[in-house]
């Protein structure tokens, strides 16, 4: 389980922020009479590599470059592209094109989950996952436990040999077990720069010219390292040595303690949890302004770290509606690693609640400072149902102070810009992976959730027929 493997240096976590050579492949213009004549439909396994051309008709869109909403508007996607934006009455539709109706309905980028953890190209859970993320509106995911199955992977997404959400993914993890010197992590980050992985992983028990090796390289060969804060490193040298994203908060409790306080360096639980009562709240201002000025960003998974250690019971988080898509063993280890929690040593609801609160502070003090965050919940992970948890997420963030314009641009505009693709913003020239609501998510983030449809690099996929894919991995016991 992840959330032991940070505490021992196992893996289970990855990031690429500077530009994809994959994510910036230009796709030929089609004519529509060469699309109509290619089109042969969605099976339930595999989308079709070359998209419909759709008009979605008279929708409010959110584009996501600004606070703002553009109401009564036609969008043309041909292909993977956004080609056309404009006023219902003025945008023209061509004929004999798939027409879908926006009326009364919101149409945004579609959603990023920057941390997730994807399983072997062969896997039997490959296709269920990513089933729950695009049915969730889910068109980007940042693997964060990279294998070599997964380069290969990456591209049959992208042509459509493979249906599933754009992938980003990390080489295998670099921690205190996997790397044997500073000479061995330059050699290891090389190499993974070489095979075209798109960053490099961070997990616990680097010590520090290891670390500082790891990070001097990949800065030099510019492929980004992201992931845990290892012990011996600490947030400050992470920043200065120019991390890429920060994951978890990871060693941002550690930071906050007073100077002399001799835990820095010791065992603190799950992610710090068993400091929180001895942090230093006001130390908070200042460590979010030097990480917006280093330029790091975080993803917070927040939904992670409080399913966890809150006072939700194990009952209650098995009789989530989303649970029936996971298999039964999976939900057995959840509850298990849910009960180990709750019963650790020097562990109360009090000080969960305690590191909650602390944590919440602490994202929005980031936010204001203006570091960025970006949009990732740790699924599939201790309750984190893939596609599901990542709309807990932009609740927390709410939660935490943050609006809903902001939540949503974590996984939007922000995950572009960091991805360094072309997707998180509604625009002509812009990919076309976005997302359909029946109400706008502005107003109320959980929104989100209602969704009316998705368009998976210019493949529309309605309710009805993510619905038919969702039914192939539904319990009906659960």
């Amino acid at each position: 389980m992840c959330f032991a493997a940070q505490l021992d240096g196992r893996d289970c976590g990855t990031v690429n922020r500077f530009g994809l050579a994959s994510s910036n492949k230009k796709y030929e213009r089609m004519t529509l009479s060469m699309l109509r004549s290619m089109i042969v439909g969605l099976s339930l396994v595999v989308h079709s590599a070359v998209a419909a051309t759709t008009a979605i008709v008279n929708v409010n869109i959110l584009p996501m470059d600004a606070d703002r909403l553009l109401t009564g508007q036609t969008i043309i996607v041909e292909g993977h592209e956004i080609v056309a934006i404009g006023n219902v009455d003025v945008v023209p539709v061509p004929k004999g094109i798939e027409i879908v109706d926006g009326t009364d309905r919101y149409l945004m980028p579609g959603l990023a989950e920057l941390h997730a953890h994807v399983p072997d190209a062969q896997s039997p859970n490959l296709d269920r996952y990513f089933t729950l993320f695009v049915a969730n509106g889910i068109t980007t995911v940042r693997g964060m436990l990279g294998q070599a199955s997964h380069l290969a992977l990456r591209q049959h997404l992208l042509d459509g040999k493979t249906f599933g959400p754009r992938l980003i993914t990390s080489g295998p993890s670099l921690n205190g077990r996997s790397v044997n010197g500073a000479a061995d992590g330059r050699r290891q980050v090389r190499q993974q720069h070489s095979a075209g992985y798109d960053f490099i992983k961070i997990h616990p028990g680097l010590d520090a010219a290891e670390f500082s090796a790891i990070a001097e390289t990949a800065n030099g060969l510019g492929i980004p390292f992201a992931g845990h804060v290892p012990v011996a490193v600490g947030v400050a040298n992470a920043l200065a040595l120019e991390m890429a994203t920060i994951d978890h908060l990871d060693g941002y409790f550690a930071a906050l303690l007073p100077a002399d306080d001799v835990g820095a360096g010791g065992y603190g639980g799950f992610f710090d949890v068993l400091l929180a009562d001895r942090l230093v709240e006001s130390r908070i201002a200042e460590i979010a302004v030097r990480t917006a000025s280093a330029g790091t960003w975080n993803v917070p998974t927040q939904t992670l770290f409080e399913q966890l250690v809150s006072a939700e019971s194990v009952t209650d988080l098995m009789m989530r509606p989303e649970m029936r898509y996971m298999p039964e063993e999976t939900a057995r280890q959840w509850a298990s690693a849910k009960e180990q929690q709750l019963g650790e040593r020097g562990f109360s609801l009090d000080v969960g609640a305690r590191a909650i609160e602390i944590r919440r502070k602490l994202i929005r003090a980031l936010h204001e400072a203006g570091a960025g965050i970006l949009l990732g919940s740790d699924a599939p992970q201790i309750f984190n149902v893939p596609g599901f948890s990542l709309h807990r997420e932009l609740d927390l963030l709410v939660v935490a102070g943050l609006a809903p314009y902001d939540a949503l641009v974590a996984g939007t505009r922000a995950a572009g810009e960091f991805l360094g693709t072309n997707a998180g913003i509604v625009a002509v020239g812009r990919e076309a992976d976005l997302l359909l609501l029946d109400a706008n998510p502005l107003v109320d983030i959980g929104n989100s959730r209602r969704i009316h449809g998705v368009m998976l690099r210019g493949n529309w996929l309605s309710a009805a027929e993510l619905d038919r894919r969702l039914a192939a991995y539904r319990t009906a016991d659960r």
